[in-house]
C-alpha cells in the first residue's frame, strides 16, 4: 500500500475561474468541449467512477498532466481510497487498488484537510519536501496540483494532477482544474445522495416487510381467536341447552313436587343459564360477523312499532324507570328486522342496566335517505375518556373484578358490528351523572343502489 505523507507545501493557490484565452482560441474551445463532455457524463452516468475516469482522461492532456488521481473518503474515516486514475506508470498499476491517502498527509491529504487548492511548482527545489523526492523520482513527476472535492454539504475527497516538468500552472489551467474539481464534487454528491436514498428505501422496504409480517400475525391470531370462540361457544351451548332442559323439567315438577326453597333454587339456576346462553349467543354472532358479511333478510319495517316492541320486550327494566317512544307515524325503513331488533335491544338493555330511576326514551328521525334511531337514558353516564373504548370487545367503563354492574363487554361491540352490517354507524354522547344517548344512523333503504346485498 502506498501512502503519501509530506510536510505542508509552501505554496497555496486561491480558486480562480476559467477564462477563455484570446490568443489561443482553439485551446479554449477544446477546454470548453471537455467541460461540456464531463457535464454530460455527470448527467447520464449512474456510477461516479465512470465520470471521474472520463474527466481525468479528457482533462489531463489539456492541462499537460503526466498522470492524475481521484481519492474519495472511505466512509466515516479520515482515509481516502483511490477512486480513479489516469496514465499511472505501468509498473505501479497492479498496486493502484491498494492506494490510500490520509487526510492531512501529503498534498492531496492537505488539500482535503484544509479544503483549498495545494500547488507544488517544483518538488525537487523545495527543501521542505525532501521526504517526497524519492517517491517523485520513482513515479516520474516534478510538480503537482491537488484540489479538494467539496460541496456545501460535505467534503468528498481530492483530485490530484501530476506533472513531469516543474513550473507553476497558468491561471487558465488553474481555472479549468477548478471547474473539473467542482464537477467531480457534484458527481460525488450525487452518488452519495443516491446511496442515501437507496439505503432509506431499503430500510423502508424492510420496515414494510416487518409491518406486513406483524399484520399477518395479528390477522392470524385474530382468526384463531375467533375460531376458538366459535368452537368453544358451540361446545358450551350443547350441554347448556341440556342443562336448561333438565331445569325446566324440575321447575315443572315432572320428577316430583319441590319445596319452596327448591323452586327458588331452580329459578335462580335457570336464570343464570339463560344469561350464560345469551353470552354464548353473543360470542357466536360476533364471530360470525367478524368472519365475513352475513346475508340480510330485508323487509319493510315500521320504526315506531319496532321501537315499542323492543322497549316492551327487553327484560331488565327497573320499576322506577319510565319508557317513552317518539317518532313520526307510519315511518318505515327497508332493512333486516331481526338484526335491527337485536341492535336496539342491546342498547335498550344497556340503558335499563345503568338507569336505576328516571326514564329511557327511544326516538326515530327520518330523512330522505337516512334514518336516525336514538336510545336516551337518565342513568349514570359515561366519562368522555371512555367513549372510545366502550365499543371494543370485552371492554367496560369499570373493568375491575369488583365492578358494580355485570356483563361481558360484548353487547356494544355486537351492536356496532350489526350497525355497520346494515350500512350504518353508531355513536354515543354521554357525561357522568347526566345520562347517555346512543345514536344509530342507517340508510332508509338498504336494498338501494348504494347498498347491494347478496341473497336478498
Amino acid at each position: 500500500m502506498i501512502v503519501f505523507a509530506v510536510p505542508k507545501p509552501t505554496r497555496v493557490l486561491t480558486h480562480e475561474r476559467f477564462r477563455q484565452r484570446s490568443d489561443a482560441p482553439e485551446s479554449a474551445i477544446r477546454e470548453l468541449m471537455a467541460i461540456r463532455e464531463v457535464a454530460h457524463a455527470f448527467l447520464h452516468s449512474d456510477r461516479p467512477e465512470e465520470v471521474f475516469q472520463f474527466a481525468l482522461e479528457r482533462v489531463s492532456p489539456l492541462v499537460g498532466a503526466t498522470f492524475a488521481s481521484v481519492y474519495l473518503l472511505d466512509g466515516g474515516s479520515d482515509v481516502m481510497r483511490l477512486a480513479a486514475s489516469c496514465n499511472w506508470p505501468e509498473r505501479f498499476r497492479p498496486w493502484l487498488g491498494q492506494m490510500r491517502v490520509r487526510v492531512g498527509a501529503g498534498p492531496s491529504g492537505e488539500a482535503a484537510a484544509e479544503r483549498r487548492v495545494i500547488e507544488v511548482p517544483d518538488l525537487m527545489a523545495d527543501p521542505d519536501l525532501a521526504d517526497w523526492r524519492d517517491v517523485a523520482q520513482e513515479l516520474g513527476f516534478r510538480s503537482l496540483v491537488a484540489l479538494p472535492l467539496q460541496t456545501n454539504r460535505r467534503l468528498h475527497g481530492t483530485v490530484a494532477f501530476y506533472y513531469a516538468e516543474p513550473g507553476a500552472r497558468s491561471a487558465e489551467t488553474r481555472g479549468l482544474l477548478r471547474i473539473v474539481a467542482d464537477q467531480m464534487a457534484a458527481t460525488a454528491e450525487k452518488a452519495a445522495l443516491i446511496d442515501e436514498l437507496r439505503r432509506a428505501n431499503s430500510a423502508l422496504k424492510e420496515a414494510n416487510e416487518e409491518l406486513e409480517q406483524q399484520y399477518a400475525a395479528v390477522v392470524e391470531a385474530r382468526r384463531l381467536k375467533d375460531e376458538f370462540l366459535a368452537n368453544i361457544s358451540h361446545e358450551l351451548r350443547t350441554p347448556l341447552t341440556a342443562v336448561m332442559g333438565y331445569l325446566a323439567l324440575l321447575q315443572e315438577e315432572h320428577s316430583g313436587p319441590l319445596t319452596q326453597e327448591q323452586r327458588s333454587d331452580v329459578v335462580q339456576a335457570r336464570s343464570a343459564s339463560v344469561r350464560l346462553l345469551e353470552l354464548i349467543e353473543d360470542l357466536l354472532d360476533l364471530t360470525k360477523l367478524r368472519r365475513g358479511p352475513a346475508d340480510l333478510d330485508l323487509e319493510e319495517v315500521d320504526l315506531v312499532a319496532l321501537l315499542r316492541a323492543v322497549m316492551d320486550g327487553t327484560p331488565g327494566r327497573p320499576p322506577g324507570v319510565s319508557i317513552h317512544v317518539d317518532g313520526p307515524a307510519a315511518a318505515t325503513i327497508r332493512t333486516d328486522r331481526r338484526k335491527l331488533s337485536r341492535l336496539l335491544g342491546t342498547l335498550v338493555a344497556n340503558a335499563y342496566k345503568f338507569t336505576a330511576a328516571g326514564s329511557v326514551t327511544a326516538s326515530a328521525t327520518v330523512g330522505d335517505d337516512r334514518v336516525t334511531l336514538s336510545i336516551t337514558d337518565t342513568g349514570i353516564g359515561i366519562p368522555s375518556e371512555a367513549h372510545r373504548v366502550i365499543f371494543e370487545e370485552f371492554r367496560q367503563v369499570d373493568g375491575s373484578a369488583t365492578r358494580r354492574y355485570g356483563g361481558s363487554g360484548l353487547g356494544l361491540t355486537l351492536a356496532r358490528q350489526l350497525a355497520r352490517l346494515m350500512g350504518g354507524e353508531i355513536a354515543v354522547e354521554s357525561a357522568p351523572g347526566v345520562g347517555s344517548t346512543f345514536t344509530v344512523d342507517l340508510p332508509r333503504d338498504l336494498a338501494g343502489p348504494a347498498f347491494p346485498q347478496s341473497g336478498t
